[in-house]
């Protein structure tokens, strides 16, 4: 099985991705392609040791930058790395991509060559956040702005597909997020939202406040993208803020630094339980086929464990899971859509 990966996606391109993927071949059975501009992916695959046909290299002049608008795939940059990684899956040659780049143009290239699952109204981004429990899947994090109800009751069925997928949890529970727990709360998206929830089969446990995210109330939380981003911005700054502070207070007294120093494997695995690194990218959910963002700024832990995210979702079938449950709701006219 092979894997596409944008050797060119991301802030730290080519080399921490190209890193990323030779630590995965490492620890899984799957091979990788680097999609990218052919010298550049060469000339960091030469500083490692790897089984030579287990890595192959796609060229790709053409990068989509950050800056760029997702609609340049279409348009002046057709031939990219971001194009050629979905152009790989949608023929069959990959059976999945991974990209830390321009994830407007991730999500652009992907409607448009491999197209929805039958029944999916808009794809999503599902998220996974540390929670004081088991981790928490946030769709959408981020790739519809504007959403009806009936999209949201998708992105419940998708993400508890995708839980049940990633993180084996046999019934997950659906929570939406809102500005307070009691019924009736919330703007007119969610408060109709909420009762399409309601009448599905889902495993739906009500409104969910942001305070509450983190406690593990739920495991799947839905929610518009516009809101969804900013709660996973706003997780992302604070968790880098205290960090910052911690080291902060620490280089304060001499015996701070001591307890520093005993405690640092503690603080380690606290990072570890708390980076994107860990849980790797997020899965663009409701396409027809496997496609996993990475955030922009992800080294070789986040593009490896990215990889093996992908891995998972192609081998346990996540897109049939996701097709049949939501085709059973369209058939009892649930669908909200």
């Amino acid at each position: 099985m092979w894997i596409a990966v944008d050797a060119m996606g991301g802030d730290k391109a080519p080399g921490e991705i190209v890193l990323g993927a030779v630590e995965a071949i490492r620890e899984l059975k799957d091979n990788i392609l680097l999609v990218g501009k052919r010298g550049e992916v060469l000339r960091e695959l030469e500083k490692y040791e790897y089984p030579a046909n287990r890595i192959e290299i796609i060229d790709a002049q053409s990068v989509v930058s950050m800056d760029d608008h997702p609609t340049v795939v279409f348009k002046s940059k057709k031939l990219s790395s971001i194009s050629k990684c979905v152009e790989l899956v949608k023929n069959k040659v990959a059976s999945a991509f991974v990209s830390a780049g321009n994830s407007g143009a991730v999500m652009a290239a992907s409607i448009m060559h491999l197209k929805r699952l039958t029944g999916v109204a808009r794809p999503a981004i599902g998220a996974v956040l540390p929670t004081k429990k088991n981790p928490v899947v946030v769709v959408d994090a981020g790739a519809n702005v504007d959403c009806k109800p009936g999209y949201l009751l998708q992105f419940g069925i998708m993400g508890s597909a995708y839980i049940k997928n990633a993180l084996k949890v046999l019934n997950p529970k659906v929570g939406i997020l809102s500005n307070g727990e009691e019924i009736g709360k919330g703007n007119e998206l969610t408060r109709k939202a909420f009762d399409l929830l309601a009448d599905s089969d889902l495993n739906f446990i009500g409104n969910v406040e942001g305070r509450e995210v983190f406690q593990g109330k739920c495991d799947v939380l839905v929610c518009d993208g516009f809101s969804g981003n900013i709660l996973l911005k706003s997780s992302e700054g604070a968790s880098e803020a205290i960090g910052y502070f911690l080291k902060k207070e620490m280089k304060r007294r001499f015996w701070y630094k001591l307890g520093y120093l005993l405690n640092k494997p503690a603080f380690k695995r606290l990072n570890s339980k708390i980076s994107y690194e860990y849980f790797g990218g997020a899965p663009l959910l409701g396409i027809r086929g496997i496609g996993i963002i990475g955030h922009g700024r992800s080294k070789a832990e986040a593009i490896k464990n990215s990889i093996k995210v992908a891995s998972e979702l192609i081998k346990n079938r996540m897109n049939t899971l996701i097709e049949t449950e939501i085709q059973r709701y369209m058939i009892k006219g649930k669908s909200g859509v």
